[in-house]
């Protein structure tokens, strides 16, 4: 579970980081189940919206792979 921030995110003038004046966009919640997050939103009086979990697609590479000639396909 995330909160969804208030304020915008801007750049650091100093660092050009990404920063925000509110702190609870650091704050994230996990859960072992879903009805545990939906209940635990619903004692709080939160409105929850849910969705669907990112899945990442990693393709394994090497260093090597940088460097690696493959001709041109014609």
């Amino acid at each position: 579970m995330e909160y969804e921030s208030p304020s915008a995110r801007r750049p650091d003038p100093l660092m050009g980081w990404t920063s925000s004046a509110d702190t609870l966009n650091q704050v994230r919640l996990t859960f072992d189940t879903l009805d545990a997050a939906l209940e635990f939103a619903g004692t709080k009086g939160w409105e929850a919206v849910l969705l669907p979990a990112h899945q990442r697609k990693i393709t394994p590479r090497n260093y090597t792979d940088n460097f690696r000639y493959v001709p041109p396909q014609e």
